[in-house]
């Protein structure tokens, strides 16, 4: 006779579903709950390797730190103008040189005789000016002899006229004689005025032609003298007073057209340049004073050109030291300092730190009275300096936060600080 099979309670179907269902409704309070109280994101790092810093409310001083490095206020660049090999070296980097000091020589041929044949063809060109330009004086001059010839002849023969005219009267000369004499003064009395009409032409032509004649002349002289001066460039001379420097030439070199061949550092003083953070561009202006540090005193500076192109997240600026150049100061030697950019004023500060480059100053982590954990919130910053950031909403004072790097912070709300 066959036995019954009793399941037990617990594995009975009225007791599955009722199970299933409880489950199911623990689920959903659970995710309720999480809904409701927010999932935070963490990540676990030992306390001893961040940075904490206090909200503090005190002074706070606007000024951007400066490294900056001298650099000569002008340097002049050599060039060879020509080119050619190197005859002769001069002097060399390092020395100290006057203005139009020759420094090198070189030897070029080919521009040696392209400077002679210029040179002939622009003497040719100005002594064919000058034979014309001494052609038309000449021409003024036998046009003025020729008119005042005519009225030399015109008089004589007036004057041999009226005494002929007295003798023919009297029948001492005969009738020829007295008509040849009226008849060439007739004769140069119609010439006079042709001859004048045609020296005013000509003067009017020549007056037209000589200024033309003599800008011609001008040119082809400066011309020549360019012509000549390229050889002078077959020497190279200091254009300023000051040190010769980048000058590394041997003699029968080979130098182009062009080519740099060295530099002079004028002695006209120093400048300074530094790089600044982009995040001061809008506030750093031309005018703006500050300070640097040289042999443990500050030396007083202003800006004097800002550089808005920003490279490698800098911008550069020139600044000039207000008052006596210091001494000693070589080209290329870092100097420390600091730009002043605002008035000292009480504000709530924050330490200046790492954290600002990832956060961009929009949120730090806080950190709870506990000493467990930091928070990510959101914060509102003012302005910034090496040292400090001024706080303008989100932090009160007293409270902690984490100012060393936030490299693995950006996407977490929350950084456990483990013992």
């Amino acid at each position: 006779m066959d036995t019954p099979i009793v399941l037990p309670w617990w594995r009975r179907r009225r007791t599955l579903v009722s199970a299933g269902v409880g489950a199911a409704v623990l689920a959903a309070a659970g995710l309720g709950a999480m809904a409701l109280g927010g999932v935070k994101s963490s990540v676990r790092v030992p306390a001893q390797n961040v940075t904490l810093a206090s909200v503090q409310p005190g002074v706070f001083h606007d000024f951007v730190a400066l490294r900056a490095t001298a650099q000569p206020k002008d340097v002049i660049y050599l060039d060879a103008l020509e080119g050619g090999q190197v005859r002769e070296v001069l002097a060399q980097a390092g020395d100290m040189v006057k203005a139009g000091q020759p420094l090198l020589t070189f030897r070029n041929t080919e521009l040696e005789l392209d400077v002679l044949d210029r040179e002939g063809r622009l003497v040719e060109s100005i002594t064919q000016l000058q034979t014309y330009e001494k052609q038309l004086e000449d021409a003024r001059v036998a046009n003025e002899k020729a008119e005042a010839q005519i009225q030399y002849d015109i008089t004589r023969l007036q004057r041999t006229a009226e005494r002929r005219d007295s003798l023919v009267s009297k029948g001492f000369i005969s009738k020829d004689l007295f008509e040849q004499v009226h008849d060439e003064l007739d004769h140069n009395r119609k010439l006079l005025p042709l001859q004048t009409a045609a020296n005013a032409e000509q003067d009017a032509l020549r007056h037209r032609q000589i200024p033309q004649i003599q800008n011609e002349l001008s040119t082809l002289q400066e011309s020549l003298r360019v012509t000549r001066g390229k050889l002078d460039s077959l020497t190279v001379r200091a254009p300023v007073a000051g040190r010769l420097t980048d000058m590394d030439i041997k003699v029968g070199e080979i130098r182009n057209r062009g080519q740099r061949l060295g530099q002079i550092v004028a002695d006209t003083g120093f400048k300074l340049q530094a790089q600044i953070d982009e995040f001061y561009l809008e506030r750093v202006k031309p005018g703006e004073t500050g300070s640097v540090t040289i042999e443990d005193r500050d030396v007083p500076v202003r800006v004097t050109r800002v550089d808005p192109q920003v490279k490698n997240a800098t911008f550069q600026v020139d600044l000039a030291f207000d008052g006596a150049m210091p001494r000693g100061l070589l080209p290329g030697q870092a100097l420390e300092g600091r730009l002043t950019l605002g008035g000292d004023r009480p504000a709530l500060v924050l330490p200046a730190g790492a954290f600002l480059e990832r956060s961009g100053g929009d949120w730090v982590m806080v950190v709870d009275a506990s000493g467990t954990h930091a928070d990510r919130r959101r914060v509102r910053l003012g302005r910034r300096s090496a040292e400090q950031v001024e706080v303008l909403a989100g932090l009160k004072a007293g409270e902690r936060v984490i100012t060393s790097d936030y490299n693995g912070f950006e996407k977490v709300d929350r950084v456990v600080l483990a013992k």
